[in-house]
Parts: structure tokens; C-alpha cells; sequence
């Protein structure tokens, strides 16, 4: 991936994350990283370097765009020829494995609004291999994850609730069609 690719992608995911269905502009971006840090870049700047015109960053811009979107400064080059993420050294930790694999995978699922958020929010995470393995406990526990749903997405559980009655009430209605048929054959 060019390092062009990569900002655009950063500024998708950050706009995700702040829970916007859209990238953030570049003007948002260079305003973000002002009101945070205190720096400042040009629009022009930032334009060029996704464009392609500037292949490289100097090492300050590489720092204030690396501690803005939370990501390694070695990630802000152009990918090698031949380079796979899937292939990472081991001098990088399990969470930063885990954390890119989120990340791959929320674009993965970049049509389904709230899991790309869900996967972002769970990369952006300190701790996110805790949370994978917290919510395999809330998995394996039973009728833990109905009522976490009932108490921490009322809006989920309603919605479950109105198509499990809606179901409930067809197949009532179908049953009692045929209940009628029976009897009138008779």
C-alpha cells in the first residue's frame, strides 16, 4: 500500500470512529491535529502526500501524523514490493498484530456501519486482546450476552423482542389456519 493509500485509509477509519459514516476531510484532519498537538500542517502538504506528488514525509510530519492516528511511524512509508501484512516481524507485539487484524477487518466489513465501528473501537482499545477474550467469557456464560443486550442496547433487545413476537404471532396464525382447516374437513 502507498503511503498516499494509507492516510486516505486513516482518515476513513477516523471518521468511523468518531462515529461519522464518512472519511474526514483533510481541512478536519489538519484542524483535529491542531486542536490535539498544538501543530500545524497545510492542507496543500497533506494533499500532496496522498496524492502521490510527495512519497515521503519528513520525520516531524511522520510524528504528528503517527500520534494523531495512533499508528506506528514505520507504518507511515510506502509498503515494500511483495509486502503482505499478514507477514509481521516479531519485534511488534501480539496487540499490535491483534489491533492491525481489527483494523483489516473492519475493512473488511466497510458496508456494515456497525461492525466496522465495533472492530474499530475494539482495535483503537488498550487492551484489546482482554476485551476478545472477556467477551468469549460472556459467550461461554449462559444467558449472559440476552441480558447484557437487554440492559446495554435496549434498542437491540427491542427489536429482537418485536421480530421474535412477530414470528410468534405468524406461526400462531398459521397453526390456527390449519387448526380451522382440520375442522372443517371433519
Amino acid at each position: 500500500m502507498k503511503l498516499g493509500d494509507k492516510i486516505r485509509y486513516l482518515r476513513e477509519v477516523e471518521g468511523s470512529l468518531r462515529g461519522l459514516d464518512r472519511a474526514l476531510s483533510q481541512q478536519e484532519i489538519l484542524r483535529a491535529i491542531e486542536a490535539q498537538s498544538g501543530s500545524k500542517l497545510s492542507q496543500s502538504y497533506l494533499s500532496q502526500i496522498e496524492s502521490g506528488a510527495r512519497p515521503h514525509l519528513t520525520n516531524t510530519t511522520r510524528q504528528i501524523l503517527a500520534n494523531f492516528f495512533k499508528v506506528h511511524p514505520g507504518y507511515l512509508v510506502d509498503d515494500p514490493e511483495g509486502y503482505h501484512p499478514e507477514l509481521q516481524s516479531e519485534v511488534r507485539g501480539m496487540e499490535d498484530k491483534l489491533d492491525l487484524w481489527l483494523v483489516a477487518g473492519a475493512e473488511r466489513f466497510r458496508r456494515d456501519a456497525m461492525l466496522k465501528h465495533a472492530l474499530l473501537t475494539l482495535a483503537r482499545h488498550d487492551q484489546s486482546r482482554e476485551c476478545l477474550l472477556l467477551l468469549e467469557a460472556i459467550l461461554e456464560t449462559p444467558g449472559l450476552m440476552p441480558r447484557l443486550i437487554e440492559v446495554l442496547r435496549p434498542a437491540i433487545s427491542s427489536e429482537a423482542g418485536a421480530t421474535e413476537r412477530t414470528e410468534a404471532s405468524s406461526e400462531t396464525t398459521s397453526n390456527g389456519a390449519a387448526k380451522k382447516g382440520k375442522a372443517s374437513k371433519r
